[in-house]
């Protein structure tokens, strides 16, 4: 079972950039790779991973990130291919079916980025975060959530956060 806590981040002008900059970075590499993963007829992860991974990294994200990015669009093909699976895109042939086999997943330039504690720790007391931006790591950045939420993420707190648009969600 999940345990998701909701946080609004609270950063700086130049923190917001910085931020902001990252989620548009990282989903056009996502973009990228999902061009790639459609061209080459969607490998598994690893295989595009190897496709992809160096020009990730060329292009300036982490190790995380470019691994997060990676991993994101698979996840997308994933979903995509399980909808077709189910009929939820409608019968072969069909016209919203034929357009969503047609062309590569996209994603919005402020679409949710997974992060992990190597990019994105928290310090509880001071309610902030420390978090990794294509500018370099970030610290300090404030954020805000009702009492509960924050003795919720103190104890439970594990495994990924989704960043979207100043909005942390963590589980």
């Amino acid at each position: 079972m999940k345990i998701v806590v909701q946080v609004k981040l609270m950063p700086r002008a130049d923190q917001a950039a910085a931020l902001s900059a990252t989620l548009r970075a990282v989903n056009d590499a996502a973009n990228w790779v999902s061009a790639v993963a459609f061209e080459h007829g969607v490998p598994r992860e690893y295989a595009l991973r190897k496709h992809t991974y160096a020009e990730l990294k060329g292009r300036g994200l982490g190790a995380q990130a470019a691994q997060h990015t990676i991993k994101k669009v698979r996840d997308a093909y994933t979903t995509l291919q399980a909808n077709i699976r189910a009929g939820n895109l409608g019968e072969k042939g069909s016209k919203r079916r034929t357009k969503a086999e047609s062309k590569p997943v996209i994603f919005r330039p402020e679409a949710a980025h997974p992060f992990d504690d190597r990019c994105l720790s928290w310090q509880y007391d001071a309610q902030t975060v420390s978090i990794w931006t294509t500018a370099g790591r970030i610290r300090n950045v404030h954020f805000v959530c009702s009492a509960d939420a924050l003795k919720t993420l103190r104890e439970h707190r594990r495994g990924e956060s989704i960043w979207s648009n100043a909005t942390v969600c963590s589980t």
